[in-house]
């Protein structure tokens, strides 16, 4: 009993275990999700500047747990670096070019590079572009000039070089290096300064461009140091500093180069601040100029220069532009989510400009949609997620100072799985509630009931819905699913609380069709969805309304910040804004598309008053503006001096000094007064008075006698003081003189006439007591008052300007002072003539074509007026290409010269359209560009399958799914068309996967009759009339269960990439594709329709024996009236016979053909392609065709007289693998003498508009005849399919006839008998089959009037292999639809001959029938007859043996 008990606890106890055990794994199965994977560039390529024949590496190396594998692309093209000599793929990843190209008309190696890694099932990442720029032959802008300066002063030697040529120039002294220091330095235009020069200056300097190999040297310059004399030398800059941009971190030379004597000393400025040139970061080099190491943002602004000695001071600005490379302030998170999540990336940069962002997934760019959008400028939202979305994310930022890039990884977590840690923020708060824990093990709700919506607008929709049937608890919740119709993407909205029955759902789009669904969860899980609701948003087509609080305000004097807010009717998403601004008072309104809610409009004018509105722009066209805003930059000091500085001598003591206001548009503010300073003699110290308001004038008083004094004036702000204006001089009198009268007449007056100009000169008067303050100068052509000019009392000479050539001018001239003018004196003088020089200008190329050789390949040709007849370049001139593409928009011309008339242009894209001109150049003149030229490269197959594949289930009908998929990356022509393939079996051969063939402007399939619960595999493959490209990865989806009404249906595809070699473990796995059992036992289907099997072959047998019989009867009755309508034929003059009937009476023709074999050949006719979504049910067994009632058959009786072309190769249909066998039948005739050449019309087959395309299997000896068993009027006629064998002419193409299947229609194949092996026999099949389908016969034209006649039965039969079949002819209630072939001609029967087709149209109904017969008897000859029922009695004979047998 103890050990029972024992036993008993051991029991209990290993049961509670694996209970234990059981749960504890069904509690990890909720919890189990994929981690995110480490994939990262460890080194990204950066900017390189190589050496033309010297070896370059652009590094980069991508780290991931799985090796990734790393290509290169240049100029966003993949490099094909398996058949580069040049460029290698090292091991790490890098790209090494053995040795670099570049001449002046080639330069593949210069471009932009990025590194693309890839870790297949994983994703793509792209890094950063990196620019690689070969530097050029050394040549030089300009060489330095030989120079004489003073010891003390400083020189400037020029060797301006390209920037690329920068690091390799050196300068020399006497042919030896120079070392150069702080007073010696070099610029960054390869110009060498000098400063402080002393004697051991003095030499030979020249430049050295020395790069690889290659030295080039520039004239030599000799320097010459003199010594000071102590002589004041005027003040110059001999380099101003000039306006620069910089990258962050660069160090930066501001310019200044200074002379003059006293020297002067240097001094900088930055804003107004005085730069203390002893620091750490700022020094003084080369006498002036000014070094900041590693620059900042901070170091962006105006500089000054500050030159000044005890004689003069000189200043000159530049503005410093420091920019800052994007800096990643936010990076995108990794993220886990579900299926129709909406989810964000955010990515925030900064840098200077502002940069641009892209956001790239699997290294392709993402391109905004409905469901891709970017929002808050640079953030990535993805709107109901699906399983294609999962991969790696990059914000790729870019400016004029680099670029970066950040990635973060998507990962889709089954339903039944939850986030590894608390939802991530940037999980929509709509969705976060779906991201639940692992659902319980109890019961989940029923589905909610009576969903409707109870309110419909344009916007948005509000749904209500009634308590599940069985809610299993009393906390629940709900969950909308919804989607736009026909979209596989659904979004989720939650309820805000427990047990709220409604929701609205917002943002919806108007006059759209949406699919609801709620379903209701309670702390077991999700329950069942309530059946899908369709609702249609009403129709919008308003604009949107004005955006409310436009605001304007100034940031700077150049520039104002408008903001404003979303409109609050924008009737649609809002696509861009237009903001309008003018200048008050101007009329001119300009306008810039904005994306945002706000701008900075730069480079206006300072202290500028500016008007501003803005309006919202959506599909419907632009919406109602705001009011206007006025808003008024700052304002700043002027830019600009003071006008036409006039100082008058008042007397020995006072000088009137005057002035006019700065220009127009330079004040920059309110002038406030002007600062006029002056100074006696040369002194440097200086004396200053200010006037305010707007006073122009001012009386210095309190002056020496005899002295000149020197005045200059600037205007003020309340920002400070302008520019001010160049020094002028006026000497004071050494005594009072007398200005009670005017002054006499100038002493004076010569001219020297010039083509344009007459310089005039005087001396003044003899008197001189008088006070002169000024001369007049009048001038005109016949009359000196037509202009006249005012210059200073102690000016001497003035030369007038814009005159006319060879024209007679009078010119007076008078001094005055305040009393008025004085005495005129006069001249006269007469302008030279004209004469200009013809230069010829260069005309530009004429006839310029464009010549298209391949897919990247054309070439340009053209003709050059300027040359002789026989176009040789003997000069020389060389020609400049260009060529440009239009897509994008954006696009750059590309440039290459020659000395030719043509030149081949390569590494084009394929199937795109490029213009081409040419421009001629010789020596330094150059003519216009040329007309265009255009050409279209031609298409290649696609380099990429089609994207995006999913397949989802159609609702309510689980056996048919809904295949989508994006075009190719990289189609390289329009796509004509695509091919889905699909199988059970992933690792199946190509050929044996179902194919179905889809139009190239259809993205969307639908597929019939799968099989339930069943995984398929699904590949896509792209066509482009250059042939197909390559094939998509398999995606695997598994049908439904069940087809239950009350089950949602599984729309969403699993999505899963499946590679060959994998298996999908399920039970029912095995389930053959393409052949499901209707029934659910194939095996029991097949032995019940034996029975019926025999009787249909019975049946069949003796309905053929009726018709034959039948058939002989009439035959024989056909005998004797032949040759009475015979005789009355042949009295007809020209032999030609007359109908009676009308065109649409007319019968097919007879041909005789006399040849030794017939072969039957197989034509294939696809459907024609569908426009729309099409639905293909695929066959499983002979049981799924539907036959066609018989009945309809009726309906057929008219016969068309039309035409039908060549159809091209495009239109064979690419299903062949899915049809049956065809039996290829050979036909033996008695070898006939030579016969004359016949040639005969087309032949039309009855016209018939609805077609079934199934197929099956005929397998035939030599002759297949059809004929209808089962038609209430049956048909005298037989299709056969015959082709001549060994013939020496070409066979013609031949229209393929539309495939029809033909319900209750037998097949009788009769094989000639042999006279040497003894009587044929009549074949039938061993499987009769309710849709037979004969084959397509094939043959050469033959004339309209001969006849076809059996040939001879004594011919030498055979048996020939089975060949695949299209059905050719099927019965149906409509209208029979005309079919027609192309004409074959038949000549001398003595020449071996190829097969030929033919087609041999079948009869109408009996009446017609009869009818043709009776007009045709009296074609038939005697001996034809006898041949006829020779054959009749041959098949007589094969009918009786298979009835006795």
């Amino acid at each position: 009993m103890a050990e029972r008990g024992a036993h008993l606890l051991l029991s209990l106890t290993f049961l509670l275990l694996l209970l234990f055990t059981t749960a504890a794994k069904s509690t990890d199965k909720g919890s189990v999700a994929r981690h995110f994977t480490p994939f990262w560039f460890l080194v990204e390529p950066a900017d390189i500047l190589a050496v033309r024949g010297s070896p370059a590496v652009l590094n980069c190396s991508a780290y991931s747990d799985l090796a990734p594998r790393v290509e290169w692309k240049k100029d966003g093209t993949f490099l094909n670096l398996a058949s580069d000599d040049r460029r290698q793929l090292l091991p790490d990843g890098s790209l090494l070019l053995t040795s670099v190209v570049h001449s002046k008309h080639n330069k593949p190696d210069e471009g932009y590079y990025q590194c693309v890694a890839t870790v297949d099932s994983l994703g793509t990442i792209n890094s950063r572009v990196a620019r690689l720029t070969v530097a050029g032959l050394p040549r030089f802008n300009s060489q330095p000039d030989t120079l004489m300066v003073y010891q003390g002063d400083s020189v400037v030697l020029s060797c301006d070089v390209n920037l690329d040529l920068v690091p390799f120039t050196r300068w020399e002294l006497n042919k030896e290096p120079l070392d150069l220091d702080e007073r010696i330095i070099s610029l960054p235009s390869g110009a060498l300064v000098i400063s402080n020069v002393n004697e051991s200056d003095a030499g030979l300097y020249r430049c050295i461009v020395e790069i690889a190999a290659t030295m080039k040297a520039s004239d030599e310059a000799k320097v010459e140091v003199l010594p000071e004399t102590g002589m004041a030398r005027q003040l110059q800059f001999l380099r101003p500093p000039v306006p620069s941009s910089k990258v962050q971190g660069q160090d930066m030379l501001m310019l200044c180069v200074a002379t003059g004597f006293p020297p002067p000393r240097i001094q900088w400025m930055f804003n107004d601040k005085l730069i203390d040139s002893s620091g750490n970061r700022s020094k003084l080099i080369g006498g002036g100029s000014l070094l900041i190491l590693n620059i900042t943002e901070e170091d962006t602004g105006m500089y000054t220069c500050l030159a000044g000695n005890e004689n003069d001071t000189l200043q000159a600005s530049a503005e410093l532009m420091v920019q800052v490379p994007p800096q990643f302030i936010k990076r995108p998170n990794n993220i886990y989510a579900h299926e129709s999540m909406d989810i964000v990336f955010e990515c925030e940069v900064s840098g200077v400009p502002s940069p641009s962002v892209k956001w790239v997934k699997n290294g392709d760019a993402v391109i905004p949609s409905d469901y891709f959008k970017i929002i808050n400028e640079h953030n990535l939202q993805v709107l109901g997620l699906v399983k294609s979305d999962e991969g790696f994310y990059q914000c790729m930022a870019e400016n004029d100072a680099g670029n970066v890039q950040a990635s973060a990884q998507l990962i889709i977590l089954e339903h039944d799985v939850a986030t590894p840690t608390t939802p991530s923020t940037l999980l929509i708060s709509a969705t976060n509630d779906h991201v639940a824990q692992a659902a319980g093990s109890g019961p989940t709700p029923s589905a909610p009931r009576d969903v409707v919506a109870s309110l419909v607008s344009t916007r948005f929709i509000k749904l209500t819905w009634r308590l599940p049937a069985e809610p299993h608890g009393d906390n629940i919740t709900y969950t909308v699913y919804y989607k736009p119709e026909g979209s596989s993407r659904e979004r989720i909205e939650n309820t805000s609380r427990p047990g709220e029955l409604q929701v609205t759902i917002q943002s919806l789009m108007p006059e759209t069709k949406y699919v609801f669904r709620v379903v209701a969860h309670n702390k077991n899980g999700l329950g069942e969805s309530s059946t899908p609701l369709k609702v249609a948003t009403q129709p919008e087509v308003q604009v949107p309304g004005p955006a409310p609080n436009l605001r304007a305000f100034a940031t700077s004097p150049t520039s104002i910040t408008v903001t404003w807010d979303m409109p609050l009717s924008g009737n649609g998403e809002i696509q861009n804004y237009k903001l309008y601004y003018m200048e008050k008072g101007m009329g001119n309104e300009q306008f810039v598309d904005v994306g945002g809610l706000s701008y900075t409009i730069n480079g206006l004018k300072k202290y500028a008053e500016y008007s501003f509105r803005v309006v919202a722009h959506n599909k419907h066209g632009l919406g109602v503006s705001t009011e206007d805003v006025v808003a008024r930059t700052f304002s700043d000091v002027p830019s600009a001096a003071p006008q036409n500085l006039t100082l008058e001598v008042r007397n020995s003591k006072s000088i009137m000094v005057q002035w006019q206001q700065p220009p127009p548009g330079t004040h920059n503010g309110q002038i406030t007064g002007y600062k006029i300073r002056y100074r006696k003699g040369l002194r440097k110290s200086d004396t200053t008075e200010s006037t305010g308001g707007i006073q122009l004038f001012q009386l210095i008083e309190g002056l020496e006698r005899g002295t000149e004094y020197s005045f200059r004036v600037a205007a003020m702000t309340v920002n400070g003081t302008g520019p001010v204006t160049e020094w002028v001089s006026a000497e004071t009198f050494e005594s009072d003189l007398d200005e009670s009268r005017v002054p006499d007449k100038p002493s004076s007056l010569h001219v020297r006439p010039l083509v344009t100009s007459i310089v005039v000169s005087w001396t003044p008067p003899e008197n001189q007591d008088i006070v002169v303050r000024g001369y007049a100068i009048g001038y005109g052509i016949g009359s000196p008052h037509a202009q006249t000019i005012k210059v200073d009392y102690k000016q001497r000479y003035y030369t007038i300007e814009n005159l006319d050539p060879s024209s007679h001018y009078v010119i007076t001239l008078k001094a005055f002072n305040n009393m008025g003018e004085g005495e005129p004196v006069y001249e006269s003088a007469v302008t030279r003539p004209l004469s200009v020089p013809d230069p010829t200008p260069m005309l530009p190329p004429v006839g310029v074509q464009a010549t298209v050789l391949s897919h990247d390949n054309i070439k340009v040709t053209w003709a050059d007026n300027s040359l002789p007849k026989n176009q040789k370049i003997t000069d020389a001139r060389y020609y400049t290409v260009r060529w440009k593409t239009n897509i994008p928009a954006n696009t750059k011309y590309k440039t290459s010269n020659t000395t030719n008339l043509a030149h081949m242009v390569t590494g084009l894209k394929p199937n795109t359209l490029y213009e081409f001109s040419v421009m001629v150049t010789k020596g330094r003149r150059s003519s216009t560009w040329s007309m265009t030229a255009h050409g279209t490269t031609f298409e290649t197959i696609p380099n990429s399958p089609p994207k995006d594949v999913t397949v989802v289930s159609k609702e309510g009908k689980p056996r048919i799914i809904i295949i989508n998929w994006q075009p190719p990356s990289e189609a390289n022509g329009k796509i004509t068309g695509y091919i889905i393939y699909y199988s059970t079996d992933v690792n199946a051969e190509v050929h044996d996967w179902v194919i179905e063939p889809v139009v190239g402007n259809r993205l969307t399939h639908q597929i019939q009759d799968l099989t339930l619960d069943t995984p398929y595999y699904f590949k896509i493959q792209a066509r482009n009339s250059k042939g197909m490209g390559p094939m998509s990865e398999a995606v695997q989806f598994r049908t439904p269960k069940a087809e239950s009404s009350d089950k949602m249906p599984n729309d969403q595809a699993s999505g899963s990439s499946v590679k060959p070699g994998g298996r999908h473990s399920g039970d029912d796995f095995a389930t053959s594709v393409g052949k499901p059992s209707l029934s659910g036992n194939p095996t029991s289907m097949g032995e019940n329709n034996i029975p019926m099997i025999v009787i249909v072959i019975v049946s069949v047998g003796a309905f053929t024996i009726i018709v034959v019989v039948v058939v002989a009867v009439i035959c024989t009755y056909r005998t004797t009236s032949k040759q009475k309508k015979k005789r009355a034929a042949c009295k007809s003059t020209n032999g030609s016979h007359k109908y009676k009937a009308s065109s649409k009476d007319l019968k097919p023709p007879d041909l005789w053909i006399h040849h030794e074999r017939l072969e039957l050949k197989p034509i294939d006719k696809s459907p024609e392609p569908n426009p729309v979504m099409t639905d293909t049910p695929i066959p499983r067994t002979s049981q799924d065709i539907t036959p066609v009632d018989s009945s309809l058959e009726n309906s057929i009786h008219q016969r068309r007289n039309s035409y039908r072309g060549h159809e091209s190769e495009d239109s064979i249909s690419a299903l062949a693998g899915r049809r049956g066998m065809r039996p290829k039948m050979m036909m033996p005739f008695d070898a006939q003498p030579p016969q004359p050449v016949i040639s005969a019309h087309p032949i039309h087959s009855l016209e018939k508009p609805h077609h079934h395309y199934h197929s099956s299997s005929l397998a035939s000896p030599t002759r297949s005849c059809l004929h209808h068993s089962i038609s209430p009027r049956p048909l005298n006629n037989s299709i056969c399919h015959i082709d001549r064998v060994n013939s020496s002419e070409s066979v013609r193409n031949t229209p393929s006839t539309e495939p029809l299947s033909i319900p209750g229609q037998s097949i009788c194949s009769v094989e000639h008998p042999d006279p040497d092996t003894g009587p044929g026999f009549l074949s039938t099949s061993s499987e009769e089959e309710t849709n037979r389908n004969p084959p397509t016969a094939h043959v050469r034209p033959s004339h309209p009037l001969k006849s076809f006649a059996v040939p001879n039965s004594s011919g030498t039969s055979f048996e020939s292999p089975v060949l695949p079949s299209t059905p050719l002819l099927a019965q149906a209630g409509t209208a029979p639809q005309l079919h027609s072939v192309k004409t074959a001609s038949i000549g001398t029967l003595g020449r071996t001959r190829s097969p030929m087709p033919v087609t041999v149209p079948s009869a109408p109904d009996i009446p017609e029938t009869s009818k043709m017969l009776e007009e045709v008897e009296s074609n038939y000859e005697p001996d034809e007859l006898t041949e006829e029922m020779a054959h009749l009695e041959g098949l007589m004979k094969d009918l009786n043996a298979i009835t006795t047998a």
